[in-house]
């Protein structure tokens, strides 16, 4: 993916090295981020039928506004903080989501497509304002709003899509199937060079969610609702088990740190 680079008037020799907010594209990310979506999924229920809708809404809100606090006010990326904000956008996106079915009756026909739109628009300001829509280049204060705003978009946009797809007969096993093969698409059309690096990433990044969300419902649900009944509870504590066994490990090896961006 390209990195901007920006002028400034220095003397020669001077260079300020702008140091990234977002973690390196490596295996170890797209597997987390598949772990957090499928958390965040059952994690979002399992606080939906503890505490009730409106609590579990206002608390997770409240949450998700702290830890992207925390992210906004760290220097650089630092693996906890990170992904602590990205589970946050998870269960909140489910949330919001599943607010506008459950609560005010959207069906998930209406509520993909305006998902959808809502993340172009993120892009187009975003584009627009920055000219790159490159991870690499998350480096400043409005860069970064603009990407956790299309981060949180194209949560509650897997969100809604997993939930239409299981909702019209393909079940929630068939959705994580369907999500599986799709997450091939943009890689091998990179791959073979008609897709460039940003539209790809960002492409199989929204294919995550449903695909994770697909398969963390069909561990937990009923078998009346063709899922395997290990219960919302015990498929999100065992998703956060792996999801801190990874981030720990990131922490320390520090595989996934960008290097720094020279202005």
């Amino acid at each position: 993916m390209s990195t901007d680079h920006l002028t400034h008037n220095r003397p020669a020799g001077h260079i300020r090295h702008a140091a990234s907010k977002v973690p390196e594209v490596t295996v170890y990310f797209w597997i987390i981020k598949v772990l957090t979506t499928g958390m965040g999924e059952t994690a979002s229920d399992f606080l939906a039928h503890l505490l009730g809708p409106v609590p579990a809404v206002g608390l997770g809100g409240v949450a998700l506004v702290a830890a992207l606090a925390v992210q906004f006010a760290v220097r650089r990326y630092v693996a906890w903080v990170y992904w602590t904000a990205i589970v946050m956008v998870s269960v909140f996106g489910t949330m919001a989501a599943d607010v506008l079915h459950v609560g005010l009756a959207v069906p998930y026909t209406f509520s993909t497509p305006f998902f959808l739109a809502a993340l172009a628009v993120v892009f187009v300001l975003w584009y627009r304002s920055e000219r790159t829509l490159s991870i690499h280049s998350v480096h400043t204060r409005r860069r970064e709003s603009f990407y956790w705003a299309a981060v949180l978009a194209t949560f509650a946009l897997g969100t809604a899509a997993g939930d239409l797809t299981a909702s019209i007969g393909l079940g929630y096993l068939g959705s994580a199937v369907l999500y599986a093969a799709a997450i091939a698409v943009p890689a091998v059309a990179h791959r073979w060079g008609s897709m460039n690096a940003v539209a790809a990433f960002w492409a199989a990044y929204v294919i995550t969610r449903p695909l994770g969300a697909s398969v963390a419902d069909w561990m937990a649900l009923g078998h009346g609702r063709g899922g395997l009944a290990l219960g919302l509870g015990p498929v999100t504590l065992s998703w956060t088990v792996a999801i801190l066994g990874f981030v720990g490990y990131l922490a320390v090896s520090r595989k996934d740190v960008q290097r720094d961006i020279a202005p």
